[in-house]
């Protein structure tokens, strides 16, 4: 075979998907048909989430040096902000950074790991064979026939890989369109933010930078314009006009672009040796701007378990997992975009339906649930029945301030640049390390520490074995009777030596 894994799409997911393979040791290729990163940007943010796992591999230091961090975010465009700062960690803000600025960065940490990008090639053709995939390919130096052990569809809502497999995508079609333009707005003060609803319409302007601005429009009288029928800088004035009655000396397009609120999900993000992560596995109308951020956190999910069963580390059920643990989030992501967007409706009992819940978001719990699920801290995955039982099982692990046994003091994130499993072991008696219990394994870390931080969710916990992921797999309380063999059924539950 020509390579381990094959990555169909280079965009933010598919960077994300082959940096992690590779960084794993795995033999990767990425097709993109585009020959360079698109300059154009759909996306404007990284959520917390999301910087959390770029933190964990060590890389989050370049996207704060491009981005401006944000402690606030919206639902539906409500006129409480949701506030990010209340959450529990050291990446409790959204940052602004337009998606090509995202894409780069992945690509040259993706370069820097080995990842072979194949740009202007197309994949044509996609067949699935008991012992490997093979593509047909059309690019510069014409048709080419690839192989792989692996596939993964990360090329977008439109997926080759999807539809060449036959997994359906069910869902339902647009039934509005709304327009964006990235442009100059000489009429506002630099970095000056608009959001705006009422029965004429709506209008969010967010500054990408001191003289660029994003502007999304709702016009009632060009919501059902197909989404296909290119945008014109006139069209967006029109519309600012009306719905504001100000178009603030709008100007310079750099981008115009028309979007539509079609929701669909793949029925199965496995079928066999091909994978779907992102917009190849589920699209919805771009509210609250999860829909990047979800694609990367799908790639991450599948990077380390595709990587331990083509090494022979992973147990049978592992890369099944995937879909298990993917899916119902993709589910939750379209449910939470649909609601926004009826939320969106242009008409009175909605102004007043807004009203009844931006006061609601006021209220701090109320407005940190909400924040906790556009952040994706909300995320938990299903506790493994054969694992040892503790209610850390399937969390996300915040990060923790650590002191090592020899005496420095260490943020948990830090041990995981490497992409390996961490076998925390916190104020271990003396006779009582549990990682003489299996041969050495360069894919995990032991690390025999204490707390420098109390955290109640970490208070009485011997040993947890912890996801590359950032996500608790087991934990072992110190109340338990038989530790030694509680850690050693956890560590084969969850890997081969």
């Amino acid at each position: 075979m020509d390579y381990e894994v094959i990555v169909v799409g280079g965009g933010p997911v598919g960077m994300m998907l082959a940096s992690e393979l590779a960084l794993a040791g795995v033999k990767v290729c990425i097709l993109e048909r585009l020959k360079e990163t698109t300059p154009y940007s759909r996306a404007l943010t990284v959520h917390p989430r999301t910087l959390e796992l770029f933190d964990l591999r060590g890389i989050k230091p370049k996207f704060m040096e491009r981005g401006r961090p944000v402690s606030r975010g919206h639902f539906a465009g409500l006129e409480t902000p949701l506030d990010f700062s209340v959450l529990d960690s050291a990446s409790n803000y959204t940052l602004i950074i337009p998606q090509s600025e995202t894409e780069k960065l992945l690509e040259a940490w993706a370069g820097s790991l080995g990842v072979e990008i194949r740009r202007e090639v197309e994949a044509v053709s996609i067949r699935q064979h008991p012992d490997r995939v093979n593509i047909e390919t059309e690019g510069p130096g014409g048709a080419a026939k690839l192989s792989a052990a692996y596939v993964v569809g990360a090329d977008g809502g439109r997926s080759l890989v999807r539809k060449e497999a036959g997994i359906p995508f069910e869902g339902t079609s647009e039934t509005f369109t709304t327009v964006l333009g990235d442009v100059s707005l000489s009429g506002l003060p630099p970095m000056s933010a608009i959001s705006s609803y009422s029965e004429r319409g709506l209008v969010a302007i967010l500054p990408i930078d001191p003289t660029t601005y994003r502007v999304l429009l709702g016009d009632p009288a060009r919501m059902s314009v197909p989404k296909e029928e290119p945008v014109t800088l006139e069209e967006l004035r029109s519309g600012l006009e009306r719905v504001l009655g100000n178009d603030y000396g709008i100007s310079k397009p750099r981008w115009l672009s028309r979007f539509g609120n079609a929701t669909r999900q793949a029925g199965r993000y496995r079928k066999g040796r091909i994978f779907l992560a992102g917009d190849a596995a589920h699209i919805h109308f771009p509210a609250g701007g999860q829909g990047m951020n979800v694609g990367i956190q799908d790639a991450v999910n599948l990077g380390w378990k595709l990587a331990a069963a083509i090494q022979g580390r992973a147990p049978d059920w592992l890369l099944d997992s995937y879909h298990a643990e993917r899916f119902p989030v993709g589910t939750a992501l379209l449910r939470n975009t649909e609601v926004q967007t009826l939320m969106f409706e242009l008409s009175p009992r909605m102004v007043e339906l807004r009203s009844l819940m931006a006061g609601l978001l006021r209220f701090p719990d109320a407005n940190r649930m909400v924040s906790e699920q556009i952040a994706a801290f909300n995320v938990r995955y299903e506790s493994d029945a054969e694992s040892p039982s503790h209610p850390l099982g399937g969390q996300r692990a915040a990060e923790l301030e650590l002191k090592l046994a020899d005496g420095t003091a260490r943020r948990s994130y830090e041990l995981f640049h490497n992409g390996q499993f961490v076998l925390l072991q916190l104020d271990v008696e003396e006779g009582m390390p549990f990682g003489e219990l299996w041969p050495g394994s360069e894919h995990v870390r032991v690390v025999n520490a204490s707390l420098t931080k109390a955290n109640p969710d970490w208070s009485g916990v011997r040993a947890a074995l912890v996801r590359p992921d950032g996500y608790v797999a087991w934990a072992v309380a110190q109340s338990d009777p038989a530790p030694r063999d509680s850690v050693a059924r956890g560590m084969s539950r969850w890997m081969k030596f």
